[in-house]
């Protein structure tokens, strides 16, 4: 990349970040109209922060220095500056050195000013740099600072990268090189997590709260809004905005939001449409903190209301702002210290342990009155609408360290960047469950798709399934799961007893576990329909002692003599203190019976469900993600024999000779890159004449394979287009002579003959929106018709390399089924490994087929490859951290 004109920067270098305080600023690389603003900047500096940027006073910048630093030709003189509304309040450049001599170093500085000094500025234009620099062709920084700067010298020693230094006559000289290492990516997602999860604290914990469009009309949303923040007891003052009233509900009201006279962290802004920017320009100047837009009329509207959107979320972020909505439902806190209810919905729920994130505010709705009616408390909510700004992966950010939040409901209708959902999901999963419904697999709102990515079926499925997100198909069976996980422990084991009073009840429960892949620890226990309270809590206590009872499920039908509650109470003192999960399907009521409450904070309430059926469902899903859980997490292992430059001077050769667009390899080309990756193809050889097939077998070695190189027929399941153990030279020449009748064409395939094996297939596929993914199945037309298949996204560990082999419902045949001789697992896990380090290593591969994979107990052996490359795609979760 070569750029002299100094307007003319990559616009991929901007962006919106968040700091470690929670607010915002917007990074961009300078240029020459940022001179005026430089030289504000340059004067709201101290003195001291001028010396130790500078060495010495340096008072004001001379108008010769003032040109060199805002005019860069952003290739060998890159500058980036953070802005916070007009304002630069931070500046880091960097300069290459050796240019005539195109150097591979750069002497990076930057100086932040003294009101925005300890907010991470510093560490986040350092990786915004190192970024850039690494685009233009460096690999390494160095950097002058003076010994007493400790400030600037802590930013670069932790910023992950391994540092040398020297001291000379007061100045630190650092050297470090900038290529991402294991501890440099971990420093930046750690700052990254508690950034985020800070903007979304300050959003979720206002000191106080302005509605913006209070209205005494009921049937207004202003009016619902400031009702239900005084009805929910907020603790801090609340504030309506009313320019015809003096009060609103008896609460004094102020023309605009600037009027009032004290600080507003929250606003909620429920005015039309076309009077958003108004009241955002108000807001802007007034420093209010976040933003919930309950306003309608943005992007679910169409094009114009769209640009109105993504002009509202930039100004806010531009301006240290965060945005829930527009056309939010909004957002709610249970912490008794807070109470924030600054939402559409009357009804506020009970305090709880399940954090609740979704997208539609009249999906919102429904949400909290299903938790109230079923007993399931939640510590906080977010409904964020058309997601413009705040989204999903900001509150899963957000609950990874919150303390009130022990489960986390999703309601997704879309993704707006699934790679950093998975990375985030599949570290948070470790130590609090997440309940997901996925809809939109067909229809998504416009709002949502403009802010979201598609993403298909296969890769959802895979992205939950390897971060240990429990899928679920509604929200009735979310419900089911979240009573489950708030209130009970985590099953230690797949062995389930059953206890009840009916017979028959007691049958279909352990019916329903058997299909759910559980144990039945032994056969239901029957206390009768005569027992009375006490030999029915005896039961359900001996079953839990026994040893090889892992959980329990409790299904009673109260006898018409004896009131149930007599029943709940004995069962509730019985199982105190359990570390065993209990379900149970007591009278047929949904949710926590009073009598199965735990007061406090509910842990030990046992839920209860209108049927055994969806009982054992929830407790299925638990168990399966226990088991995940208690799972090594594993490592990621790169193996050995990788040459990633070689392999990728063949890629950059390749799209060198074709330019754009997607090009499939040729066979030769599709080996040597491989070889790269030490996946080695069976030997083989292309003929066009039986002389040469006869040639070629001779130097392989009989017996050979001889294939088709028609593509209609090249991996048709009745093997048409192949010959197998073909044996002697006129055995070769009939192959050639039908092949070549067959396909038509004269070119076929003579290859060595891999050891006898089960068939696989295994492939990788590239979605710019989610990253790649591998795929694994027995190949046949019966895994074709069943899309036996199983997927796992990159990077894999060696622990989801080895899951992925043994995913496939075929995959028993793998490991010796009745009898058979077992695969080489370790082989295929070898060849996941290597798959997936050529896709995290070469974007570039847009899909990579290999078939047939022969696995036996020799090995497994690469009988074809195909490979498709094109231009890289856009990595949403790769490089410095910015917002979406």
């Amino acid at each position: 990349m070569t750029v002299s004109d100094p307007y003319d920067y990559p616009r991929h270098w901007e962006a919106d970040v968040v700091l470690s305080d929670g607010g915002t600023v917007h990074l961009r690389p300078i240029t020459p109209d940022d001179g005026e603003e430089l030289l504000e900047f340059h004067g709201r500096l101290s003195e001291r922060t001028r010396y130790f940027r500078y060495f010495g006073p340096y008072p004001r910048i001379p108008q010769r220095d003032l040109e060199r630093f805002s005019t860069v030709d952003h290739q060998d003189r890159v500058a980036i500056i953070a802005l916070l509304g007009d304002d630069i309040v931070a500046v880091g450049r960097f300069d290459r050195l050796n240019k005539d001599d195109n150097g591979d170093s750069a002497e990076v500085a930057f100086v932040v000013e003294d009101g925005h000094q300890g907010r991470g500025l510093g560490s986040i234009l350092l990786e915004h740099l190192a970024a850039a620099a690494r685009e233009v062709g460096l690999s390494k920084f160095e950097a002058e600072v003076l010994a007493e700067n400790g400030q600037m010298v802590r930013v670069f020693r932790d910023a992950g990268y391994q540092v040398s230094r020297e001291f000379d006559e007061g100045v630190l000289h650092l050297e470090f090189a900038i290529d991402p290492t294991d501890e440099s990516v971990a420093v930046a997602r750690a700052r990254e997590q508690a950034a985020e999860a800070r903007s979304v604290h300050n959003l979720l914990h206002p000191r106080s709260v302005a509605v913006i469009g209070a209205s005494t009309d009921p049937t207004k949303v202003g009016y619902a809004v400031l009702t239900n923040l005084l009805s929910a007891d907020f603790e801090g003052p609340v504030y309506p905005v009313n320019a015809e009233r003096r009060s609103v509900r008896g609460v004094r009201a102020y023309p605009s939001v600037l009027d009032i006279p004290d600080d507003v962290d929250l606003a909620v802004v429920a005015v039309p449409a076309a009077s958003v920017d108004e009241v955002m320009d108000a807001c802007l100047a007034k420093g209010v903190k976040a933003l919930v837009v309950v306003s309608s009329g943005f992007g679910e509207t169409g094009p114009h209301g769209l640009s109105a959107e993504r002009r509202l979320a930039a100004e806010a972020r531009a301006h240290g702002m965060r945005v829930v909505g527009p056309n939010a439902l909004g957002v709610l806190n249970n912490d008794p210290k807070v109470r924030l209810n600054a939402t559409l919905a009357p009804k506020f729920p009970n305090r709880g342990r399940a954090g609740f994130f979704c997208q539609s505010g009249a999906l919102g709705t429904a949400i909290l009155a299903n938790a109230a009616s079923r007993g399931l408390g939640l510590s906080t909510f977010v409904s964020a609408g058309n997601r413009a700004d705040v989204s999903g992966n900001d509150l899963l950010q957000y609950w990874e360290t919150d303390p009130a939040t022990d489960v986390v409901l999703l309601y997704l209708e879309s993704f707006g960047n699934p790679r950093k959902f998975a990375r985030l999901a599949r570290r948070l999963g470790r130590t609090k469950p997440i309940v997901a419904v996925k809809s939109g697999r067909h229809a998504v709102s416009p709002a949502l798709a403009a802010t979201g990515v598609p993403v298909d079926e296969a890769s959802v499925q895979a992205l939950f399934e390897q971060a240990g997100v429990i899928r679920v198909e509604s929200l009735a069976q979310m419900f089911d799961t979240a009573l489950l996980l708030a209130h009970q422990p985590l099953p230690k084991g797949s062995k389930v007893a059953v206890v009840g009073n009916s017979t028959a009840i007691g049958v279909l429960a352990a019916d329903t576990l058997l299909a759910q892949g559980l144990e039945l620890a032994w056969g239901p226990v029957d206390v009768g329909a005569q027992a009375d309270p006490i030999e029915f809590a005896k039961a359900v206590q001996e079953a839990l002692d026994r040893p090889d009872t892992d959980s329990l499920v409790v299904v009673f039908v109260p006898p018409l003599a004896v009131p149930g509650t007599a029943y709940a109470r004995a069962l509730r003192e019985a199982v105190s203190g359990q570390t065993k999960p209990i379900v149970s399907t007591f009278l047929a009521v949904e949710g926590i019976p009073d009598e199965l409450a735990v007061p406090g904070t509910g842990r030990g309430s046992i839920p209860s469900y209108p049927s055994p059926e969806r009982a054992v469902l929830a407790l299925a899903r638990a168990t399966r993600y226990a088991s995940w859980r208690s799972r090594p997490q594993g490592h990621f292992i790169r193996p050995d024999g990788i040459d990633t430059a070689k392999a990728r001077s063949i890629v950059d050769a390749v799209l060198a000779e074709f330019g754009d667009g997607d090009v499939r390899v040729d066979d030769e080309t599709a080996v040597r890159l491989l070889a790269c990756y030490g996946i080695d193809v069976v030997p083989f050889r292309i003929v066009h004449s039986a002389a040469e097939a006869v040639e070629a077998a001779v130097e392989l070695g009989f017996p050979v394979a001889m294939k088709s190189t028609s593509e209609r027929l090249r991996h048709r399941t009745d093997l048409v287009g192949v010959r197998l153990d073909v044996s002697g030279a006129e055995s070769v020449r009939a192959a050639y002579a039908d092949l070549v009748e067959l396909s038509e064409l004269d070119g076929v395939y003579v290859q060595r003959m891999a050891p006898k094996g089960i068939s696989c297939t295994l492939g990788l596929q590239d979605d710019p929106s989610f990253g790649a993914l591998v795929s694994f199945g027995l190949s046949g037309l019966v895994s074709d018709l069943l899309g036996d298949r199983a997927y796992r996204a990159v990077p894999l560990t060696d622990t989801d390399a080895a899951s992925l082999v043994r995913a496939p419902k075929a995959a028993p045949l793998l490991a010796g089924y009745r009898g058979d001789e077992p695969a080489d697992l370790d082989a295929l896990q070898d060849l996941v490994l290597r798959s997936a380090a050529l896709a995290e290593d070469l974007p570039e591969v847009r899909c990579l087929t290999l078939e047939p994979v022969m696995a036996s107990a020799a090995g497994a052996y690469v009988s074809s490859a195909q490979i498709t490359v094109g231009s890289r795609q856009s990595l949403h979760d790769v490089g410095p951290r910015r917002l979406r």
